[in-house]
């Protein structure tokens, strides 16, 4: 995915239309120039996603954001630096911005297994994140009670690409919704390691989801006109109050030095970028949960550079936002230091409301665990990244989804289960490199959810 140039248009000014004028003394003469330059400018959001059938709240409609306003630019790459300014001085403009393509927010892991054994044995024992509180989110608690398997569930994952036939991914699986998937092996091992932690089937061989009965479908970020926040907003379309959205996105923010580094320090939450942001608000605002990838960056959020977009007295997109924690040490025979600490490359701040594994977690997909020629036969046990974290976020919010459904409860909100998680859970640990100031929240405990439901 290349960078993308977004305009935000002034109230009353329709750029699409203003672009086929050709009476400069109607319109912004630079605005009227731009076809004839060969650049392309189309609404972002097409009709039916902007006015989707579904109800909101009075109170939650009057504050929806204006999505006609918003236009993508195609031009070349080289171009879109000058046309930037162009925009931000016309006066038919509100705002512009440059949107880096986005990236998923992991780890590299270890080489692949080339041999595969004659049947996939049972790597449950190793997923101890689903074990009892401190050292997992206590989801075989949750699994005793009706509905706590996310029955009734649907939660839709955003990113490139996923193996949906994967052996260990065949029940309540819904497939590809929207988008078109990336060939690159990388987005694919990434998006099935994903689907893996939330909803992998309970049976006698691989892995089992945190949620298992939950169903998973998927929005990808790629294709024609695709943008991430077009693929929240389809997203959100697809699904009801109590639903669930996981953004596994991040990119590189203002901090990043293109130039210089090849890593991820200084990659940030995709919220920070307005049309990810109101599309996050547009799904919450619909009842549905958001859960989104804090990022590797590595980054504190409170930091002045990120202009208060990370400041919910702000602004307050209603999202989840998930930071990586230390796994307990010795897991898989390693150290990553204190449990539930924060891990070196997880942003951090006041707006992250919550933790999950950032390492050795343990799902389908990769093949360092077990590989051969099949990709439909491969797990790995290091899983890693705000990547990991939030997917096991997810599981979790599922699980207890199902319990407030089958309770025939209200099922809740994001805000709602946002505060529910910074409450609770099994606290963050101080480490010499990452102290407790560097807030990723507390490690979901769904014993103390179950209780205060």
């Amino acid at each position: 995915m290349d960078r993308q140039l977004i305009v935000i248009a002034k109230p009353n000014f329709n750029l699409d239309q203003l672009i086929k004028k050709s009476n400069s003394n109607e319109t912004d003469s630079f605005v009227s120039t731009l076809a004839s330059e060969g650049v392309r400018i189309n609404r972002l959001f097409d009709e039916e996603e902007i006015h989707p059938a579904g109800s909101f709240s009075s109170e939650n409609e009057s504050d929806m954001p204006d999505f006609s306003k918003y236009y993508k630019v195609s031009a070349p790459d080289q171009m879109l630096e000058e046309l930037l300014e162009q925009f931000r001085h016309s006066n038919s403009v509100e705002d512009a911005y440059i949107k880096p393509a986005p990236e998923l927010a992991r780890i590299n892991l270890e080489p692949r297994r080339d041999i595969a054994p004659p049947a996939t044995p049972d790597f449950s024992f190793r997923q101890e994140y689903l074990e009892e509180a401190p050292k997992g989110v206590d989801a075989k608690y949750a699994w005793s009670f009706p509905g706590g398997k996310g029955d009734q569930v649907n939660i839709v994952d955003i990113e490139g690409a996923w193996k949906f036939s994967h052996e260990d991914l065949r029940d309540n699986q819904g497939g590809v919704i929207g988008g078109s998937e990336s060939s690159d092996l990388s987005w694919r091992n990434h998006g099935t390691a994903v689907i893996g932690v939330i909803s992998g089937d309970q049976n006698n061989l691989g892995v089992t989801g945190i949620s298992p009965n939950a169903k998973v479908q998927a929005v990808s970020i790629f294709g024609e006109r695709q943008t991430s926040s077009k693929a929240i907003i389809q997203a959100a379309n697809s699904l009801n109050p109590g639903d669930v959205i996981l953004v596994e996105l991040h990119a590189p923010g203002p901090k990043f030095n293109f130039e210089q580094r090849s890593d991820q320090k200084g990659y940030i939450a995709i919220e920070w970028w307005q049309d990810d942001f109101d599309t996050i608000r547009y799904a919450t605002a619909k009842g549905v949960i958001v859960v989104e990838a804090s990022g590797n960056g590595g980054e504190n959020l409170d930091d002045v550079i990120y202009e208060n977009r990370f400041n919910r007295s702000s602004r307050d997109s209603g999202a989840i936002l998930v930071g990586a924690g230390a796994p307990p040490p010795g897991t898989h025979g390693r150290d990553h230091g204190p449990d539930r600490s924060r891990l070196e490359f997880s942003n951090y701040g006041s707006i992250v409301d919550t933790q999950g594994w950032g390492r050795e977690v343990t799902t389908t997909g990769y093949s360092d665990l077990q590989g051969g020629s099949n990709e439909d036969i491969w797990y790995t046990d290091q899983f890693s990244g705000t990547s990991s974290a939030s997917p096991i976020v997810v599981g979790a919010i599922a699980c207890l989804q199902g319990i407030v459904k089958a309770r025939g409860l209200e099922p809740l909100s994001s805000v709602r289960a946002r505060e529910l998680l910074r409450n609770t859970g099994s606290m963050q640990q101080d480490a010499p490199t990452s102290p407790l100031t560097q807030r990723i929240g507390n490690r979901p405990n769904l014993k103390q959810l179950i209780d205060l439901i």
